[in-house]
């Protein structure tokens, strides 16, 4: 007999989700993470602290305003690390709260420590108090999560050279700042600290910044943060960042030097894997600390699964949440439909990207023809009312049948407002639906009729002229 049906290493999204996943079936379920970590990385150092840092300041800064009360308006004029913290504190203790009450309610038993493996069937739970308890289970789901990957040749200080974990309790808002790596987390905290009035440097060893979007938004993006005074150095590699009394000195490879108060390091993430004793359950992680699973999140030893970044792209705190569901179905013997292929990309830089389906580089690269419609949110009403001028909705689609192609938002609400396109194409619709809907007035949402119309136009012109040839 095993204490356990279904045992879960870690409580991040895919964690909680599997976990509650296997108590409504019925099962006897464990979750396994350490007292300070309860809702893993997403709740208490990534995505739920940063989207709130986002939200503190974008409402302090009044930055969200100035088109209509001009540049120099400000909600807070000297805003301090602890004004930015206490709205984070506030909403991470609110979702710890939501986490444990959802585990109670479905009789999760959660237990306090850091697992290991010590054979396939069984972990050994240490809780810090030198009391290792060994805990056994049918199955496992390892949904142990990431950290940040740090270069070794530097030297973290957690107050001047940070990772993105330790960029939210800095002692205080830095004058300058240097963000090495211009992915998802860089992009985001780079913006974010622009706002706050940060000087921010940019350095990216590619030769562009966010090269899985489309580039017409991610110019829209490069554009209003050059207008926050943001600086980027691309095709630029650090070769050393010195400490000093005042400050931080980052040298590139080119020569370049760069002065700033702070240097926050966003190099990717590692998995967890390597701190799991793996090899004691016959299982082995790659060089960034991944497992490798199957369509089913199994992974090479047949009752363990691994979800969630763990085991890779997209790495995506609503997708993981949908890898645990599934995998604790299968684990359980459930039938369950597989994800579905259409998943959204959220990005909160200020502002915010968000899209779903293909870009125009992709479609061109596969040779397939589509037709662009766009809409601004200048044009719209709700945008003068939000002061919104730099916001768009993009659509590309098929001028052969009408599908949707793909949906590409930036600016506010871009976030939200993907879902929208995102069900019609889940749906198989056609922009003949946008085109003949009726939407609220005034809203966002009225973006997609516009670029709907727009779109179609250009389809109506050629396939006249078409006609006429």
């Amino acid at each position: 007999m095993f204490d356990y049906d279904v045992l879960v290493i870690g409580s991040g999204p895919s964690g909680q989700k599997a976990a509650i996943a296997a108590a409504k079936l019925d099962k006897r379920v464990a979750i396994v993470d350490r007292r300070t970590m309860i809702g893993g990385v997403c709740i208490n150092t990534g995505t739920i602290p940063s989207k709130t840092l986002r939200e503190a300041v974008l409402y302090l800064t009044g930055l969200s305003q100035r088109e209509m009360y001009g540049q120099s308006y400000r909600v807070k004029d000297d805003i301090t690390v602890a004004d930015l913290a206490a709205r984070t504190q506030h909403v991470i203790g609110r979702q710890v709260d939501v986490i444990r009450n959802q585990l109670s309610r479905n009789r999760v038993t959660l237990i306090s420590g850091v697992a290991k493996f010590v054979d396939p069937h069984a972990v050994m739970v240490d809780d810090g108090n030198g009391r290792p308890t060994k805990v056994s289970a049918e199955k496992i789901i390892i949904a142990a999560g990431t950290r940040p990957a740090r270069p070794e040749s530097v030297e973290f200080d957690e107050r001047t050279i940070v990772d993105s974990d330790g960029v939210i309790n800095l002692e205080r808002v830095p004058r300058s700042m240097v963000v090495v790596g211009a992915g998802v987390i860089g992009m985001e905290y780079a913006s974010m600290f622009a706002a706050l009035g940060t000087r921010v440097t940019v350095v990216e060893r590619r030769p562009k910044m966010l090269d899985f979007c489309d580039q017409e938004i991610v110019e829209a993006l490069k554009y209003h943060l050059r207008d926050l005074s943001v600086t980027f150095r691309f095709g630029e590699e650090v070769a050393t960042v010195e400490r000093h009394q005042g400050g931080t000195l980052t040298t590139l490879h080119s020569g370049k030097r760069i002065a700033a108060d702070t240097v926050m390091y966003s190099a990717g993430r590692q998995g967890l894997a390597d701190e799991l004793a793996l090899d004691a359950a016959g299982l082995t992680g790659d060089k960034r600390g991944r497992i490798e699973v199957d369509k089913n999140f199994r992974t090479a030893v047949e009752h363990i699964y691994a979800v969630g970044d763990v085991i890779g792209f997209p790495a995506l705190a609503s997708t993981s949440m949908e890898q645990g569901r599934l995998a604790a179905t299968h684990a359980c013997g459930e039938p369950a439909r597989a994800m579905h292929e259409l998943q959204p990309i959220g990005i909160y830089t200020i502002p915010e990207i968000s899209f779903v389906g293909k870009t125009e580089d992709e479609l061109t690269d596969s040779r397939t023809p589509f037709e662009v419609g766009v809409s601004r949110y200048r044009e719209l009403a709700r945008g003068q009312i939000i002061g919104d001028s730099y916001g768009m909705l993009k659509l590309i689609v098929s001028p052969r049948d009408h599908k949707l192609l793909g949906v590409h938002i930036f600016g506010t609400g871009a976030t939200e407002l993907v879902h929208i396109g995102q069900t019609v194409m889940g749906l198989g619709g056609t922009v003949d639906y946008l085109v003949d809907t009726v939407f609220n007035y005034p809203t966002l949402a009225e973006c997609y009729k516009v670029a709907a119309l727009s779109a179609m136009n250009k389809i109506s012109q050629v396939d006249r002229l078409h006609d006429e040839y």
